[in-house]
């Protein structure tokens, strides 16, 4: 009987993946090809640098910047010696990404600068100067030979993947300063590091409107790709081009470690442009592509796609909304892809559910698929609906109660160790008894395949990313002339959902609608990420509000498809 493999820790994945895929293309990104082997060698070459730059086991490693093969390396690098890395949305303002760094006490921070005209540190400098050091400066950091951001005192090193600036790193000086004892040094720390040791932090919104940091281990990490490899059949055949970003866990975990494990040909691209991806399909025989469902739309509205061969696309895969069965039919017959697959999962637990390539198009289109291996799914009634104070007690859904439907329930190894430095919001997500409560409305139907149906909570997805509208109405709320608002999630052909905002005004405001749309929208721009924007304002005399003085949303959302 032949030894089972276990594959636990980023350096084991290093190894095997060395091992057995060899001189087999690894990585192609902007003309260059690596091969596995060379991928190896390149990741304990960055592992010694980041040593030589000050990153020791259990620091944390922030990565702001587009899909590329550099991004690889420093979070392979890092997590190969035993640091943590925390990955930034590329769309995050800079007191957004200042707070993250401050709450994961960062000791290295990795920039693209200038990808697409954005200056990342001048927004962080920015940020720095309007804050208030009590919030942003994290009481026992480390602290360095000096914060190169001020409230950051344990920020040392800025490297910039785009060159140097006069306080930062260039790739090539960052290389070149590791010497043979630093390499040394980096093998000795991945000689400590463990299947249970910290390997990442990926921050989500919470429905206080503040982000959570969602921490996984190795182990999980490691088990959640694998489990997404094997469900989509990835092997050293495919070419696996990456368009949803590395900082995301579908382009991470169900992304480029997916591909690592299974042998696939890594092909990152870092910003998503439809003419230049169905040219990157046919020239590289492209055969897996992920993607929410505005990737495809995008895609099929394209206009040099009929002249394009696609022949070789084998899977499609998406999720973060229902999909409509023409949507998954066009996708076959346009752009003539094999499969469709759906799958379902959150931050917290990336990937639970996913269709096989056996399943049907009406399996495909209504459904999430089945659980992974490592999950288990229940449906409950949520306490909020019981009356019960108990918030542990969450029973199964009876088969009388209307449709099945009530709160998902998750549980299994891949679940979050717990939010960073949040206990009582560790608590409120995972019960006593280990289940994770994901917020969302679902049903299981006799197959055991999950249906999602709603949300508990306002969370609305925009292009695959989740927005919480309490951290956008507290943006809006401080704009003078709004007396109070409410963000929903409104459909949208292209992205699924999209935000719009109701706003009552002050007395004293003196814009007119149309103004304080552009206003509005214009203030929102300058402290949010993009897809956190509302796309509409409009204008109304109160808010909706129940017997508590609580809005009630499903009237807004009843309005907006009333076309009001």
């Amino acid at each position: 009987m032949p030894d089972v493999v276990v594959i636990d820790t980023v350096r084991a994945a290093i190894r095997y993946a060395q091992k057995h895929f060899d001189e087999h293309e690894a990585v192609i990104d902007r003309g260059r090809r690596i091969t596995y082997s060379d991928l190896a060698v390149l990741v304990r070459r960055t592992a010694g640098a980041l040593v030589a730059a000050g990153l020791r086991p259990r620091d944390r490693i922030c990565v702001w910047a587009p899909n590329r093969l550099e991004w690889m390396l420093v979070a392979l690098g890092a997590q190969y010696l035993g640091a943590v890395l925390v990955p930034l949305n590329t769309r995050y303002r800079g007191a957004e990404a200042l707070d993250v760094l401050a709450r994961t006490r960062a000791r290295m921070l990795v920039v693209d600068q200038g990808f697409l005209d954005t200056d990342y540190v001048g927004m962080l400098h920015a940020a720095a100067a309007e804050a208030d050091p009590g919030d942003a400066a994290v009481p026992g950091a480390a602290a360095g030979p000096g914060p190169v951001i001020a409230c950051l005192p344990g920020l040392t090193t800025i490297l910039d993947l785009a060159g140097a600036g006069p306080e930062h790193l260039s790739w090539t000086g960052f290389l070149g300063a590791a010497t043979a004892a630093d390499a040394e040094q980096a093998e000795a720390f991945a000689d400590e590091v463990g299947p249970d040791d910290l390997a990442d932090i990926l921050f989500t919104s919470g429905t206080t409107g503040r982000s959570k940091g969602a921490m996984a281990s190795h182990r999980q990490s490691l088990g959640l790709a694998n489990g997404w490899a094997d469900r989509a059949q990835l092997g050293p055949g495919d070419r696996y081009l990456i368009v949803n970003p590395f900082f995301h866990s579908f382009g991470y975990k169900a992304g480029y470690l997916a591909c690592l494990l299974s042998g696939t040909t890594i092909v990152p691209q870092s910003v998503f442009d439809p003419g230049a991806v169905l040219e990157l399909i046919e020239r590289e025989r492209i055969t897996v592509l992920p993607g929410p469902p505005a990737i495809y739309q995008t895609l099929l509205e394209e206009p040099s796609l009929p002249e394009r061969d696609l022949s070789s696309l084998r899977l499609a895969v998406t999720g973060a909304a229902m999909v409509p069965q023409t949507l998954i039919q066009r996708i076959g017959t346009e752009l003539r892809i094999d499969r469709t697959l759906t799958a379902y999962g959150l931050t917290e637990a990336p990937v639970v559910t996913m269709c096989t390539e056996e399943d049907d198009i009406v399996t495909v289109a209504t459904t999430c698929g089945r659980p992974l291996a490592w999950a288990e799914v229940r449906i409950a009634v949520p306490a909020k609906d019981t009356g019960r104070e108990d918030p542990d007690e969450h029973p199964d859904v009876e088969a009388d109660e209307p449709d099945g439907a009530g709160e998902v329930l998750v549980r299994g190894p891949a679940v979050m160790l717990g939010y960073l430095d949040d206990p009582e919001a560790t608590a409120a997500a995972i019960d006593a008894d280990g289940w994770l409560h994901t917020g969302d409305v679902g049903v299981l139907d006799e197959r055991g395949y999950l249906r999602i149906t709603d949300r508990l909570t306002d969370m609305f997805t925009v292009g695959g990313f989740n927005v919480y509208p309490a951290e956008v109405e507290q943006v809006i709320s401080s704009h003078p002339a709004v007396r109070e608002c409410a963000v929903i999630g409104v459909p949208d052909d292209r992205l699924g959902e999209v935000g719009r905002a109701y706003v009552s005004t002050r007395q004293a405001a003196a814009l007119d609608a149309d103004s304080l749309n552009e206003s509005l929208i214009a203030y929102c721009r300058e402290r949010l990420a993009n897809f956190k924007i509302p796309r509409t304002v409009v204008v109304v005399d109160q808010l909706p509000r129940n017997a508590g003085g609580k809005v009630v949303k499903p009237v807004l959302r009843h309005r907006a498809l009333s076309g009001q």
